[in-house]
């Protein structure tokens, strides 16, 4: 069992940890933790103005620009929008982000979601997370990391299935006193917000995000709070280190 305090925050896209988990990260930043985040995809389809190259080159910036916020390093595994795989060359990229981490606690995207990009990347990260510590697996000079992190699912999109089904936390975070800060962040992904006026008719990048955390902020009588689901299958660390960290700001909830 690793002592080190190392998170990682290993999404699909730049900005889905901004969405997600950047609250619960500047929680633990401010206990002491050693922030990391990651992506899968490197966002080249993220504009309905500039190519691939150049928009994908704009978005690294964003992001490294957000974890800076967190005094974070930024890692993209630079696969691309839509073409995220589960294949060899993806598994052993997310591997090879792991090692570099030695994570104590992941967070990946939930495994249902709106997009098959997210579904994909939790799986790799999952896979990442489980066989990181594999000798037979080669990732260039990185050895392996011999330590299973404690998992956990973010929520997926608007909270449901993609039969529009609720999908219920098991832990909800209290991010209220971090929420401008997670806002900080999400706001330096100024290119996102013109791609989704174009492409999906919004204006509300920030707004979003608020409603979607005063909603499960509500369910404990808090003002934002971001949902968890841990993962506890084989060979997973099945404490709830987050609830250990975060003590009363994390609120288990009935299943």
């Amino acid at each position: 069992m690793s002592d080190s305090k190392i998170a990682l925050s290993f999404c699909c896209h730049p900005d889905d940890t901004e969405f997600t988990t950047a609250g619960t990260l500047a929680l633990l930043r401010q206990k002491g933790w050693q922030i990391h985040i990651a992506t899968m995809a490197n966002g080249n389809c993220g504009s309905a103005e500039l190519g691939p190259d150049e928009i994908s080159k704009i978005r690294y910036q964003e992001g490294v620009a957000a974890a800076a916020i967190l005094d974070a390093p930024y890692h993209c595994a630079n696969q691309d929008d839509v073409f995220v795989l589960y294949d060899r060359p993806a598994i052993l990229a997310a591997i090879k982000i792991v090692r570099q981490v030695k994570p104590t606690l992941v967070f990946a995207p939930s495994p249902v979601d709106y997009m098959a990009d997210h579904e994909i990347t939790s799986q790799l990260v999952k896979t990442a997370c489980f066989t990181a510590g594999i000798p037979n697996i080669k990732t260039d000079d990185i050895p392996p990391y011999h330590h299973v992190p404690h998992l956990y699912y973010a929520d997926p999109m608007d909270g449901v299935d993609n039969f529009g089904q609720q999908i219920k936390p098991s832990m909800l975070i209290d991010i209220t006193t971090v929420a401008q800060t997670k806002e900080k962040m999400l706001c330096c992904h100024a290119s996102q917000r013109n791609w989704l006026l174009e492409h999906h008719g919004m204006d509300q990048y920030v707004i979003s995000m608020k409603q979607t955390d005063q909603q499960r902020g509500k369910k404990v009588n808090v003002q934002y709070a971001e949902g968890f689901r841990q993962h506890l299958g084989h060979a997973y660390p099945k404490t709830n280190l987050l609830k250990e960290e975060l003590g009363n700001l994390a609120h288990n909830l009935e299943q």
